[in-house]
């Protein structure tokens, strides 16, 4: 599983704040808690700042990387943004995200386009956003053979099915889940990831649901999450939902995971 920490986000407002302030060292420490928890990747993004974001998702990249070896998730639709953060980064990324909006998919395309990045390709099109497992599908096989097409390996590619929250739509979760199954058997060697915690919103106990959705995708084949990796009982379900569902050889995650009394079981 690869774990994207989704923390420094400028819609945080002690992130918003920290990048104000050009505060370095919350940022750094931000980065290092979601590492040292499992994350792979660090996310980041300065969305709010509309007219600063290319230079302030640039200083983002660049405070992280400073402290860690860890590559980042270069998290906006904006390429200028995405051009400055790569300007700066260290090692292979994940841009985040490129969709079938057109003006979307024609700005970002030729920053991916033949790179060895990570593309997280988002189930979203100028139609609007997909309700079944039929339009997402139709969505990811055009996006998906467009990416390879244009020399982004398939297994590069992050296939976000977008989670939409069953408040509105009782449906929407096993459609989310059937359209996992359905991407890892037409692409063999994709992947897939998502931020999961729309799935229960407006509802109570909103951490209770997500740590349970994920356990339920993870079944389904979800291999990446943008989550917080901080949340030790959400870490620890992915842990033992990756263990069962015969990802972990001779289960030696859960094992050291335990040993370490690092989570919550």
């Amino acid at each position: 599983m690869i774990i994207v920490g989704e923390l420094i986000n400028a819609s945080r407002k002690i992130v918003a704040e920290a990048i104000e302030k050009q505060d370095v060292a919350t940022i750094q420490t931000i980065a290092k808690d979601q590492h040292e928890n499992g994350a792979d990747y660090i996310d980041v993004n300065a969305g709010v700042f509309v007219g600063k974001e290319p230079q302030y998702l640039q200083w983002l990249t660049e405070t992280v990387q400073t402290t860690l070896e860890a590559p980042c998730c270069i998290d906006s639709p904006d390429p200028t943004a995405i051009e400055a953060a790569l300007s700066v980064h260290k090692g292979t990324p994940m841009i985040n995200s490129i969709s079938l909006e057109k003006d979307r998919y024609e700005a970002l395309l030729p920053i991916v386009a033949g790179t060895d990045f990570k593309v997280v390709a988002l189930c979203m099109s100028d139609k609007g956003m997909p309700q079944t497992t039929a339009e997402r599908m139709e969505i990811a096989n055009e996006l998906v053979n467009n990416l390879v097409k244009n020399n982004v390996p398939v297994e590069n590619i992050y296939v976000d099915p977008l989670v939409q929250p069953i408040s509105t739509n009782d449906t929407f979760g096993v459609e989310f889940l059937n359209s996992i199954e359905s991407i890892i058997k037409t692409f063999p060697g994709i992947h897939t990831v998502c931020g999961l915690s729309n799935i229960s919103f407006g509802l109570p106990e909103r951490k209770f649901l997500n740590q349970t959705f994920m356990v339920m995708a993870i079944a389904k084949g979800l291999n990446g999450a943008i989550v917080n990796p901080l949340d030790q009982k959400m870490m620890a379900n992915i842990i033992a939902a990756e263990a069962l569902a015969g990802n972990d050889e001779w289960c030696s995650a859960y094992l050291e995971a335990y040993r370490a009394q690092k989570f919550e079981f």
